[in-house]
């Protein structure tokens, strides 16, 4: 039986995202648009619309696992963005591309910045296809952000972190807004920061668990 994943799709709005108090019609016809299944491998396309997190690239060869985050969450962090058609936004640890074409859909231009070169390959040729011209995927390591293309109106920061480098927060426009989880599991919580003249101010959403996100996590010295 062939999954018919365009009603997989309204489900997954109807179900999945609006019931979470996500009401922003930018944002729900980009969830509607967006065909999550080409996003992920073969052997998951089934569950494409489960909410949950899905794996988009296993840990392997020193590399840190991937995920396509749980729509409900991503949906949540995107309308916290308050994200306009003028705006130029910064995603970070960008993946298959996913929140990047999403983000196609509501804001003016997107750079799409990924560590993991074999997953930048997979993200352009993903956005081309689905004809999203605004959208520019970087290599590069994600704690450095990308200033060429910056100052940016928003920065998204895609998994949770332990700190955010002070380099990230120089990328961002005057009134520009950083959105990004800060802490892990239970104890995740979802933080904007925006920046007005020298000073950025952060203010303390909601909680949220989402995966963690490599170069952005404390590591601890072993003490004897």
């Amino acid at each position: 039986m062939v999954a018919d994943f365009a009603e997989l799709r309204r489900k997954m709005v109807d179900n999945q995202i609006r019931t979470v108090d996500v009401t922003d019609l930018a944002i729900l016809e980009a969830f509607l648009t967006i065909p999550r299944e080409d996003f992920v491998s073969e052997d998951v396309k089934d569950l494409s619309y489960h909410d949950g997190d899905i794996v988009v690239f296993p840990a392997q060869d020193n590399l840190r696992a991937c995920y396509l985050m749980k729509p409900a969450s991503l949906a949540k962090l995107l309308q916290l963005a308050a994200i306009k058609p003028s705006d130029s936004v910064l995603n970070i640890g960008a993946n298959s591309g996913y929140c990047a074409a999403l983000f196609s859909k509501i804001a003016a231009f997107v750079v799409a910045l990924e560590s993991n070169k074999r997953l930048v390959e997979q993200a352009d040729k993903l956005l081309k296809y689905h004809q999203c011209d605004n959208v520019v995927v970087v290599h590069g390591p994600l704690e450095q952000g990308y200033a060429a293309k910056g100052p940016y109106d928003v920065v998204f920061i895609e998994g949770a972190v332990d700190f955010i480098p002070d380099g990230i927060f120089d990328q961002m426009k005057e009134g520009g807004r950083l959105v990004v989880v800060e802490g892990h599991g239970g104890a995740g919580v979802a933080q904007i920061y925006i920046k007005e003249g020298k000073v950025i101010s952060v203010r303390r959403s909601f909680n949220l668990a989402i995966k963690p996100l490599p170069g952005f996590l404390k590591t601890f010295d072993f003490v004897f």
